[in-house]
């Protein structure tokens, strides 16, 4: 825990709308746990007797999405896999950073995907930073009632969305052309846990590109995606992989003068 994650500060806008029929053939199904939820054994969490119990109490459902939130007592290991995976499909998302006011920096977002339960956790572990992320309990393996289900303690491997307490925020879209060639000497990670080794180490947008620059990414078994950078200075960057490398194209200011005449400012990254 570098200090507690505070209530005030940039504001993080995370709207998600499940896809319609036009935008999805069929909703994929859930995964239905396999196993005793009781008894499942979670491969993430580092947690004692005492944390595993606080965590899983702490699950509350929110609404009828059904939207639900859980506080995460205690350690885990960002680095660990987890094999389930929902059935795949179509994609479609948008993300915008919003840096013109720099007492309110906005960051938003839209999940256009199918209606599955999903989950708004909050971590503070003790070697990395606070963070609130956005989960989609399906690709846990979770089932429709997640009560008691000891792979919710893998929930922080897969966040879709995030901030932490630095004012980091990181989110994903899919971007069907995208590919990541492995680099030699760096250890390979799922392309929706970097956001997770983001949120726990990274206080900026430098600091973010730096976790993407010492991993490889994989996209097997999911979509290949393009990433959101947005910190509480404003600043921003957008992380993509084209033609196997990958690109930062960081936030600009475009300035257009009475007179005509666009004039376009990039903004330094921190």
């Amino acid at each position: 825990m570098r200090r507690a994650l505070a209530g005030t500060g940039p504001t993080l806008l995370l709207v998600t709308a499940g896809c319609t029929d036009s935008a999805v053939d069929a909703p994929p199904r859930l995964v239905e746990p396999a196993a005793s939820a009781a008894a499942a054994t979670p491969t993430a969490s580092r947690q004692d007797a005492d944390e595993v119990a606080r965590t899983l109490a702490s699950l509350r459902r929110v609404d009828d999405l059904p939207l639900y939130e859980m506080t995460y007592a205690g350690g885990y290991d960002p680095t660990v896999g987890t094999d389930a995976r929902p059935a795949s499909g179509p994609f479609g998302c948008s993300l915008f950073a919003a840096g013109g006011d720099p007492a309110r920096p906005l960051v938003a977002r839209n999940f256009d995907w199918a209606a599955h339960p999903a989950m708004v956790l909050r971590t503070d572990p003790p070697d990395g930073y606070a963070s609130v992320s956005m989960g989609d309990l399906s690709y846990l393996g979770v089932g429709s009632d997640p009560t008691g289900d000891r792979r919710l303690l893998n929930a922080p491997l897969l966040p879709f969305d995030g901030m932490n307490e630095r004012g980091l925020a990181v989110g994903v879209a899919a971007d069907d052309h995208a590919t990541a060639k492995p680099v030699p000497g760096r250890p390979t990670v799922g392309s929706v846990r970097i956001l997770r080794l983001v949120l726990d180490r990274a206080a900026t947008v430098d600091e973010a590109v730096a976790v993407f620059e010492r991993h490889n990414l994989d996209f097997d078994g999911g979509p290949p995606l393009h990433y959101l950078l947005a910190a509480a200075a404003g600043r921003s960057a957008v992380v993509e992989f084209v033609a196997g490398t990958m690109r930062v194209q960081r936030g600009e200011v475009r300035l257009v003068p009475a007179g005509g005449g666009e004039r376009r400012y990039r903004l330094p990254v921190s």
